[in-house]
């Protein structure tokens, strides 16, 4: 029996990749480091690399990305190693997609950077408002590629005469372009109604008087594990790139009973696509309305710094720049002592922290607290008896500094946060 119907593996079979990298002058990352990140992103995806070449260019070949001579090597590389997947580092455009994929042979994938996060992004998305910006960002990346994925059908046009002056091909082009076009928009139109939802959640945690903290870094930077460690939590952990996508928002409470949320947020990378950018915008709107940042660094990696203008840039780009910032070297069990003096020396005012061991996260919550306390206003307020719902949120929402009761109600001091401020107005005690 075993003879006529021998077993088969049911495993996937992984797609052999060829990364292709190409060195520029003035680049932030070296390409070591860059082509070390597309392969951790290939091995994410489910791919097996088994080979990579590079090229060191002024500027990009407009129509294919690389020098000719290159080109053939790729090719090459393609049949001598059975590759099915040639990925790029940078962004190609759809031409020359078209023309890599033409040269390199009809059963050989070609994609590049973008296309491999997008993909990654679509195996992670857990929520419907993720999912959603996930199919926001394919097809805008789809729709200008829409016509070399119908160039097969040039050779079906019709013979000469009337009614040949378009073919089979742009016909059914432009159907395909109007797909998508309305899929975009039909997303955009879901991603606005739970963008609303959102901004409903969100009015209320900014007039609840709860200081927000949201966790941003490049991604495998460990911002899940130390929001785990912070709160208690089980957030997912992952050696993994991009193994969280979806925001996630915990309460933590410091010393003296004041709480805080803590919010991990996405990932960042170098070449970090404009397009998922634009689609994560209510995502990242978490980190733009928060009022501390803990900007997370790998402590671990050879090229953290470049990593930190990475993220630096991001937060630019969505408005971030001016929200307090409390800098945090993750991994800190990792490095060994000569390291962690030289970070002390570089950034003195820095906390370095490890998510595994939970060293230095009390130190951490320490300075969340102080921050927070700074961003509380001092008031002095007397409360009549008949308003303990007053009370009830002084005790709930802010740091009572005295508390006493006398003839005319109760007497209080407190730190209140900014958004409060407004619901004690009529109680503060005059002169």
């Amino acid at each position: 029996m075993s003879a006529r119907f021998p077993l088969r593996s049911t495993e996937p079979v992984p797609e052999r990749a060829i990364l292709v990298g190409i060195e520029r002058p003035g680049s932030r990352f070296s390409l070591d480091e860059t082509l070390a990140e597309l392969g951790r992103l290939a091995h994410t995806a489910g791919a097996q690399v088994v080979a990579q070449t590079t090229q060191r260019l002024e500027a990009p070949n407009p129509k294919t990305f690389v020098g000719s001579g290159k080109l053939e090597e790729i090719a090459q590389m393609c049949r001598t190693l059975s590759a099915d997947l040639v990925v790029f580092d940078d962004e190609l455009t759809p031409s020359q997609q078209s023309n890599l994929e033409k040269s390199v042979g009809k059963d050989v994938k070609v994609i590049d950077r973008t296309a491999l996060i997008l993909d990654i992004f679509a195996l992670h998305a857990t929520t419907r408002e993720g999912r959603l910006q996930i199919r926001l960002a394919q097809n805008q990346y789809l729709y200008p590629r829409l016509r070399g994925m119908w160039a097969h059908l040039a050779s079906n046009r019709m013979g000469g005469g009337v009614g040949s002056r378009f073919g089979e091909g742009e016909s059914q082009l432009e159907v395909d372009r109007r797909i998508v076009r309305n899929r975009i928009t039909q997303i955009k139109r879901e991603l606005a109604d739970l963008a609303r939802n959102r901004n409903v959640q969100r009015a209320s945690r900014n007039t609840s008087g709860i200081v927000r903290v949201s966790l941003a870094g490049y991604t495998n930077a460990g911002k899940s594990s130390l929001l785990n460690a912070l709160c208690g939590s089980d957030v997912l952990e992952q050696d993994q790139l991009f193994a969280t996508l979806d925001s996630t928002t915990r309460r933590l409470t410091l010393e003296g009973g004041r709480t805080v949320t803590l919010t991990d947020t996405v990932g960042f990378i170098q070449k970090l696509p404009t397009t998922l950018i634009e689609s994560f915008k209510s995502t990242l709107d978490e980190i733009r309305e928060s009022d501390i940042v803990l900007h997370v660094v790998d402590a671990t990696s050879d090229s953290y710094e470049a990593q930190m203008e990475a993220v630096e840039e991001v937060l630019g780009q969505i408005g971030a720049q001016g929200i307090v910032r409390i800098l945090v070297f993750n991994k800190i069990d990792l490095v060994d002592e000569e390291t962690r003096a030289a970070l002390r020396g570089r950034w003195p005012l820095a906390l370095l922290v490890s998510a595994r061991t939970r060293e230095g996260t009390g130190d951490l919550a320490k300075r969340i607290a102080a921050l927070a306390a700074a961003q509380e206003e001092m008031l002095s307020l007397i409360v009549p008896y008949d308003q303990g719902s007053i009370v009830s949120l002084a005790h709930e929402r802010c740091s009572i500094v005295e508390e006493r009761h006398e003839e005319d109600g109760t007497h209080l001091v407190v730190r209140a946060p900014a958004a409060l401020v407004p619901h004690f107005a009529s109680y503060v005690e005059q002169g």
